[in-house]
């Protein structure tokens, strides 16, 4: 592997490609997009057929993720910190049906003029 020089959202989605991410899951906004975009964009993405979608909202996006997990497969989400919220029952849920293959949430929260703060 060589060395490269990325930011944290470019850092965050080439560790998930590193991984043998299967599939990433969104819904677009600020400052989670890059993650995505980035996974959207590598060059690996369609030489290994990765499943990448924007959905039309957290809780889908969530949905789709713990779906490609559910059958064995690696997945990301990715939001907003507010986007919890909507991915909430979806994600509670989760921790009682368990995961198979392997699932990522990440959100990003900005509490701080400029300053944002991954969790």
């Amino acid at each position: 592997m060589s060395k490269q020089l990325l930011l944290g959202d470019e850092a965050i989605a080439q560790a998930a490609l590193d991984a043998g991410l299967s599939g990433v899951y969104a819904y677009p906004g600020t400052p989670s997009t890059e993650i995505t975009e980035y996974i959207q964009m590598a060059p690996i993405t369609a030489e290994q057929n990765i499943h990448s979608r924007w959905s039309s909202n957290e809780k889908t996006a969530m949905e789709a993720a713990l779906g490609m997990s559910f059958v064995g497969k690696r997945a990301l989400v990715c939001m907003k910190h507010v986007g919890m919220n909507v991915a909430a029952d979806c994600f509670i849920n989760s921790a009682v049906t368990g995961v198979k293959g392997g699932l990522i949430v990440i959100y990003w929260s900005k509490w701080r003029n400029g300053f944002n703060n991954c969790r």
